[in-house]
């Protein structure tokens, strides 16, 4: 099952994804600009192969639930994301309050 909920943080807009799957749960947040996702992400991959991208994403792991998601502190982050400002440690929220800027 999939579901895509859109979702407000402190008044900006964003789209929830959860795809449910056998003995996992694969989660994301995202805007316009970027993204937080569950462990499933490939940080590295992002920030080696797809570096020209540019991607502004982060992860947190151990994670079930959205809400979990939003919460979490973000456990990798991309060399992007890093650049807005949004560091390892941070909230899932607040990294994606930073994407709205």
């Amino acid at each position: 099952m999939v579901n895509l909920t859109p979702i407000l943080i402190e008044g900006e807009p964003f789209t929830a994804v959860t795809v449910k799957l056998p003995k996992t749960n694969f989660m994301a947040v995202a805007n316009d600009h970027g993204y937080i996702m569950c462990g499933a992400l490939d940080v590295a991959l992002l920030n080696d192969k797809l570096k020209e991208r540019g991607i502004i994403a982060g992860r947190a792991v151990g994670v079930r639930t959205i809400d979990q998601l939003l919460d979490a502190p973000l456990e990798s982050i991309t060399y992007a994301a890093e650049d807005l400002g949004i560091h390892v440690g941070m909230s899932g929220r607040e990294a994606l309050l930073k994407m709205a800027k």
